[in-house]
């Protein structure tokens, strides 16, 4: 009877236990992925893309360090890059500010070569 009551709290310990740690790696897993950013790299990719649909691109550029930014209440960390093409023969660039954690294009500006 002493062995039976000892194996009970052995499995109960174990069922409490294995929860537990089921319940923490699987909150560290949601934390881990809400923190983590794109690389400067994969942004850039996506907005090349984005680009790519509308017509060729000349060139294209982003810092790889991460600003901080806030656009109203929203605090984030940005990405700044450019990109340039031709558009009614003449050199246009694109400078823009991407969410770090999503890729979103947060802002955008377009100026015409000075040198056309």
């Amino acid at each position: 009877m002493y062995e039976e009551s000892e194996l009970s709290y052995f499995k109960s310990g174990l069922a409490v236990g294995i929860g537990l740690g089921l319940l923490s790696g699987v909150a560290s897993t949601i934390w881990y992925h809400r923190k983590k950013t794109l690389s400067a790299d994969e942004v850039l990719h996506q907005i090349k893309e984005s680009f790519l649909k509308e017509g060729s691109i000349e060139g294209s550029w982003i810092s790889f360090e991460k600003e901080p930014t806030r656009k109203f209440a929203i605090h984030s960390k940005a990405y700044r890059g450019g990109i340039s093409r031709i558009e009614d023969g003449e050199v246009v660039y694109y400078e823009f500010l991407a969410d770090a954690y999503t890729g979103t294009v947060l802002d955008i500006t377009r100026k015409k070569s000075e040198f056309a």
